[in-house]
This record gives C-alpha cells, sequence and structure tokens, in this order.
C-alpha cells in the first residue's frame, strides 16, 4: 500500500476510536452519573425526598416556667419548579416576563419566566374555589424562585387553623407542586417577659443551606436561627437534629403517599438562673423610669436571678416574621428598646469608690483616713465634694465607712493616688471591669477601665495623671455595665468571693444527658489576693450606714430589713445637665444573699431616683422570702421615654426617705471654669449593633386576592 494511503488509514482508524471513546464518554455521563436525573424525566412513579428542621429545644427559668417553647403549626408552601412542570405538561409554550433589570451599574432588558403569572393562574384561582387563597408578596415569590428554583419551598402561608388544614389535607392531592406540612413555631408565652435575655429567631436564608445539600434533597427546609439573647448562645445546642420524607408521585405531580421517614429530633432544654417572678418584679418596677436597668444577683452563688431593661420589646413580634412597620417602630424609637442596658456601657460615677476602696485594700489600705477639705487640687484643676459645690463645706476627717456614707470624692481620690495609678487598673481588673464578664449574651461591653490594655492601645505612650486618677476613683471617665456592678457588690457581700455571673443554670439533651452543668464558677477570691476581712467588713458597714444613718441611701430604706447600699450619679452632658443614676445595695445586712443594681438614664440623683426603686425590688424580695408568692403575667412591650426624672416617690407602702437625708446629689464637677474632660465617650448608647431580623415581605398589587389573570407580556 502506497505511503498516502496508508497514512489516510491511520487517521481515519484514530478518527473512529477517538469518537468511539467520545460515544463511550457520553454513555457513562448519561447511563451512570446523570441516571438519576433521566429516570425523573421519565413517565412513572418517583421519590421526593424532603428536608425536615429539628425542633428546637425549650427555654425555661429556674423553676421551670417556661419561657420560650414551640406551638404547632400548619404550613403551606409552594414548589414553584414543580408548579412550572405541571404547567409545561399542559401547555405548549413558557409565559415570559420581560423586564428591566441593573446589572453592572446599566440598564438591561431581561426575558424571565412570568412564574407569577403561571401561579396566579394555576394555583390561585383553585385556592379561591376552596376559599384558601390569601394576599400575598409576588415580588418576594418571584425573588424566590430565581434565587432556589425548586430546592426551596415557597412559604405561602402559616396561619391556618386546624379547619383551613384539613380543607387543605383534603384536596391537597389536586395541587401538583403545592405542599402542605405541620411544623414548631416559636412562642414566647409571657410575651416582652425578659426579652432581651431570651432573644428572638431570624428565619434561615440562602446562606445556611449547606453545599451539596441540592444531591441529598429535592426540597430543602432549614431551621431558623437565634440571633440576639440565649436564643443566639445556645442556638447550637437548642437546634434539634434534622428529618427527612419520602414522597412517591406520579408523572404527573401528584402525591401518591409517604413511603419513608426520619422524624425531626428535639434540641436541648436549657434552664435559665432567671426567676420568672422575680424578674417581672424588676420590670415593673423599671417602668417607673424611661431608660433604666436592673440586675438581681444571688451573691453565693453569682446566679442572675433578674435582669431587666426598658424600654424593652416583645419577640413574638419577631415570628415568624416581623412587619417592616413594627421594625421601624423599634428602630425609631429614641429609647432603643432593642438594647440590652444591663450590659451596655454607662459611666458609673460614685458606684466606683468602691471597687477604689478595694483596690486600696489590696495594697493594705483599707483602714486608711483621709481629711476633706472640700475639694482637691491638681494643677490648676479641682476636683470638688458634692459638699463643697453645694456649700463650699466639707467632710473633715473620715475613716472609710464614714466616706462610703458621705459619698466623699476627696477622700477616694486621695486614696486612689496614695496607691497609684497601676493598683487602680489591677484593682478594678480583678473586679471584672474592663472585659465582658463572659456571661452567655451576645455583644456584652467590656467597660472602659484607665489604664489597662486595651486603653493603651488605644493611647500609645499615654500615662494617667494624677487627675486621671482621681477622676477614675470617683467613677468618671470609665464605663462599666450594670451587671459588672452587680457582681462587685456580691463579692462584697460574700466576704470577697468574686463568682462569674451565669444566667444558664444548666442545659439537658433529650436523651437525658448534661450539656452544661448547674454549679457556681469562682473567679477570684479577694481574700487569698490579700484583701483582709476587715477591710470587707468596713466596706460593708459604709454601705449600710448610708442606708440606715442619714446618708446618699436614704431612700433605699425599709423598716423591716436591714439594706447595704451605695449611690452614683455620674454627669453625662455639663451642657445639657444630664446624669446617669445609680444604685448598688445587697441585703439582708447581716446574712447576704441578694445583689441589687439599678441604673436609670437621665435622673437627676441616685439616691432620689434609683434609690426608691431599690427600695421597691427589695420589698418584693422579701416578700418572697416571707412566703408571698410575686405575681408574674403576660407582659407588654414598654416604650419608656425620654424625660428627665428628678425624683421618684417610695412605691407601694413603704417608709418615706430619711428626712436627714443631706447628700441627695453626689455630683462630682469641678470649679467653674475648669470642666472635667472625659477621657471616654460618657453614653455609647446606640452603639451597640442590632442584628437584622427576617423582615415580612409586603403584599402587593400581583399577589392581592381576589383579582383578576393578568395579560402577561409575552
Amino acid at each position: 500500500m502506497e505511503p498516502r494511503y496508508r497514512f489516510r488509514l491511520y487517521l481515519l482508524t484514530v478518527g473512529v476510536l477517538v469518537g468511539f471513546g467520545a460515544l463511550l464518554t457520553r454513555l457513562h455521563d448519561f447511563q451512570i452519573k446523570r441516571r438519576e436525573e433521566f429516570l425523573q424525566l421519565v413517565p412513572g412513579d418517583r421519590r421526593v425526598t424532603i428536608r425536615e428542621p429539628g425542633v428546637r429545644g425549650e427555654i425555661t427559668d429556674r423553676n421551670g416556667i417556661t419561657l420560650a417553647k414551640n406551638v404547632r403549626d400548619y404550613e403551606v408552601t409552594f414548589n414553584l419548579q414543580e408548579i412550572y412542570e405541571a404547567y409545561r405538561r399542559q401547555h405548549t409554550d413558557t409565559p415570559k416576563l420581560e423586564r428591566i433589570v441593573k446589572e453592572g451599574g446599566m440598564e438591561r432588558a431581561r426575558s424571565e419566566r412570568d412564574i407569577v403569572g403561571i401561579v396566579n393562574e394555576t394555583v390561585i384561582p383553585r385556592l379561591q374555589d376552596l376559599g384558601l387563597a390569601r394576599n400575598y408578596s409576588a415580588g418576594a415569590l418571584r425573588a424566590h424562585y430565581m434565587t432556589h428554583m425548586g430546592l426551596v419551598p415557597f412559604s405561602y402561608r402559616t396561619d391556618l387553623t386546624y379547619e383551613e388544614f384539613a380543607k387543605f389535607a383534603e384536596h391537597n392531592l389536586e395541587l401538583p407542586g403545592v405542599y402542605l406540612s405541620i411544623h414548631s413555631q416559636r412562642q414566647y408565652p409571657y410575651g416582652a417577659l425578659a426579652s432581651h435575655v431570651l432573644g428572638y429567631l431570624k428565619q434561615w436564608d440562602k446562606g445556611d443551606i449547606p453545599e451539596g445539600a441540592n444531591r441529598k434533597f429535592d426540597h430543602y427546609v432549614g431551621e431558623a436561627k437565634g440571633i440576639t439573647g440565649i436564643e443566639s448562645t445556645m442556638d447550637n445546642i437548642l437546634r434539634g437534629p434534622e428529618g427527612h420524607r419520602e414522597m412517591l408521585k406520579d408523572e404527573k405531580g401528584n402525591i401518591r403517599g409517604v413511603v419513608g421517614s426520619v422524624r425531626p429530633g428535639t434540641g436541648a432544654k436549657v434552664e435559665l438562673t432567671l426567676d420568672a417572678r422575680i424578674q417581672y418584679l424588676a420590670e415593673e418596677t423599671l417602668r417607673h423610669a424611661g431608660r433604666a436597668s436592673a440586675v438581681i444577683m444571688d451573691v453565693e452563688t453569682g446566679e442572675v436571678l433578674g435582669m431587666a431593661s426598658v424600654p424593652d420589646y416583645d419577640p413574638n413580634d419577631f415570628i415568624p416574621a416581623i412587619k417592616k412597620e413594627q421594625y421601624a417602630a423599634y428602630r425609631n424609637n429614641k429609647a432603643e428598646p432593642l438594647m440590652n442596658r444591663s450590659i451596655s456601657n454607662f459611666t458609673p460615677g460614685s458606684t466606683f469608690k468602691l471597687g477604689t476602696a478595694i483596690s486600696g485594700a489590696l495594697k493594705g489600705q483599707g483602714s486608711r483616713v483621709y481629711t476633706c477639705n472640700g475639694y482637691v487640687s491638681y494643677g490648676n484643676a479641682k476636683v470638688g465634694c458634692w459638699i463643697w459645690n453645694k456649700s463650699k463645706g466639707s467632710h473633715g476627717t473620715e475613716p472609710l465607712p464614714l466616706a462610703i456614707r458621705n459619698s466623699c470624692n476627696p477622700y477616694f481620690n486621695l486614696l486612689a493616688n496614695s496607691i497609684g495609678g497601676k493598683a487602680m487598673t489591677d484593682g478594678f481588673t480583678m473586679l471584672g471591669f474592663g472585659k465582658p464578664t463572659g456571661i452567655p449574651l451576645p455583644n456584652e461591653a467590656s467597660g472602659v477601665v484607665l489604664g489597662n490594655r486595651n486603653w493603651r492601645a488605644a493611647r500609645p505612650g499615654a500615662s494617667l495623671t494624677q487627675h486621671d486618677i482621681a477622676l477614675f476613683s470617683i467613677g468618671q471617665s470609665v464605663l462599666a455595665t450594670p451587671l459588672q456592678l452587680c457582681s462587685m457588690v456580691c463579692a462584697i457581700a460574700n466576704d470577697g468571693k468574686y463568682y462569674q455571673p451565669r444566667i444558664v443554670r444548666k442545659a439537658v439533651a433529650m436523651d437525658g444527658s448534661l450539656l452544661i452543668k448547674d454549679e457556681p464558677k469562682l473567679s477570684v477570691d479577694l481574700l487569698k489576693e490579700g484583701v483582709k476581712p476587715s477591710d470587707l467588713a468596713l466596706i460593708r458597714k459604709g454601705m449600710w450606714m448610708a442606708v440606715n444613718e442619714g446618708g446618699t441611701a436614704s431612700a433605699v430604706k425599709l423598716a423591716d430589713i436591714q439594706i447595704a447600699a451605695k449611690t452614683g450619679t455620674a454627669q453625662v452632658n455639663p451642657v445639657l445637665n444630664t446624669h446617669h443614676c445609680w444604685t448598688v445595695a445587697f441585703a439582708p445586712y447581716d446574712k447576704p444573699k441578694y445583689a441589687v443594681v439599678v441604673m436609670v438614664q437621665d435622673g437627676d440623683s441616685g439616691g432620689h431616683v434609683a434609690g426608691p426603686l431599690v427600695q421597691h425590688i427589695f420589698r418584693g424580695l422579701m416578700d418572697k422570702e416571707n412566703g408571698t408568692k410575686l405575681p408574674l403575667q403576660v407582659q407588654k412591650p414598654y416604650g419608656g421615654h425620654m424625660d428627665r426624672i428628678i425624683a421618684i416617690e417610695a412605691l407601694n407602702d413603704v417608709p418615706p426617705a430619711d428626712p436627714n437625708d443631706t447628700a441627695g446629689d453626689d455630683v462630682p464637677d469641678d470649679e467653674p471654669g475648669n470642666p472635667i474632660t472625659p477621657l471616654v465617650p460618657a453614653d455609647p448608647g446606640s452603639s451597640t449593633p442590632i442584628p437584622s431580623p427576617t423582615i415580612a415581605p409586603e403584599v402587593d398589587a400581583e399577589g392581592t386576592i381576589p383579582r383578576a389573570i393578568p395579560v402577561r407580556e409575552r
């Protein structure tokens, strides 16, 4: 054979082999890799696998009162791809919608399937005949189809009554692509009670679908996720294991029955340290203020028995999605109802004098005596005592208890500067300030302590002056949370044991295994760090004198119980003359059990505003100790207000404030012409980030029922 013919034969052979190889590859692709896909196109029955979300675990208070539970909910969903395929089996053409869209900053014409038109033509009329149609958001349906096609069902209705559910179930087989399901929906039975602690849920979205879900499931239904409060921090253990159903469908898309299923599991039960009745007491008390926080703790365990913040909100408003108008009302409220004030930063004022006393005791200065001449000079600046600012008076020579009773600025200025800035920083850091306490709640503020690592990192090369230390000692130019202050008061009351504050008591999985143990967590023993029992006794004595011997906390006094307390009034804005006012306290004095902290924004004084609120809380706590059952009701949201509060009258039938109360204001200030220059922002307020919830889609023109079927653009 001639060479040229041999070469042609060679090329022909290679071509045949290549073509045969390509054919084998295609056959493998069609018969092996894509077998299931093409089997779905063959007329006959096929299986559809539906993922079902796990059931969320309950949240209870310490006594088993349910604060977050699940209720049965009936839902109708559309598998939009199945509805489209059912339409195509009966029609030769696909309705199109011409739209102008923006891509890359430019407007372009785009043609897409008119899925809304198909639904309105084939599904909605049938639902109207059954009396089951409702208005919906056509825009949301169209966007859902463009994003998920048939993998994720479109939620059409979640408001079915049992009667509607039964009617749907009777006719569901006649509606291809329309599914009826029973699932659990979160409910908070006591409304706004403990809303900032509990938090709320957000519906799952596209980013929550794991990779490969479309190969495992024909329909994917995900879990709602916690984005605030305990719902967020305990989300992983509250979620239950997923389940699935396998359904048999004929070639027309009709469901023939369920052929297999794995029931979804239930998440862990989380028991909080809160006492629901004490929580209700705290919240009802704070409704006498506009913007406030109250924290109540067990001094022997560090357990938070109550954590209230007003204004507040109803977490049920966010389930399954919050209406746009309601969310706007929450966000536009200047009093910030979504902010948990109990773990947010505020200027602590004279309540910080207790921490200064402990810092001094750590350096062996707990029993020092100082003389108050009315003010202390630092260069051109003066830090005046309230009695000097009021009447050019002074307190004279004072031991520590008397200085606490008098809330004397010069005493603590002199004590702080005697031990130095580092000792002050170290002492307050040991007491949990300048860092989060670690309580399992999101967005806990750390506070600000002068001279610590964070402070130095923000001010390279800076050092504390004596004037800075003086302001530090009396709670100016620093920030703290109500929870941090309550934790410190616990340590003072219980002889020096600083427990990490706890709000989750325990968590139990459905199989009975213990996920979180019920045990106190001791962080620091002040006695082992150098504080003497006699030092703490002096501090407690000063707090008792502040209540019972004509001191700044006289408004806290009750006839049948000995209470020890300290007030604070922190100047926030000298121009507007606004303050944060505080009262921190513990009781009973001889055998402490409860620590209580109340902070009120824009209150004129700790003694006259926060004091009566603390008194009212202790009245309720003592009634409980004496066997009275505290009330508990569904709590409605309280919107708060921005008004200045000069004083709050004593609540209920309790003794009035001591007429010998001579302090009251407790506001540190410099001499005129030498105003205090804060080293930190005084009131960060709205800087706390608010996670975005699920906003309910609004009904639009195309989704309004009843309606005429529109003429579609071709």
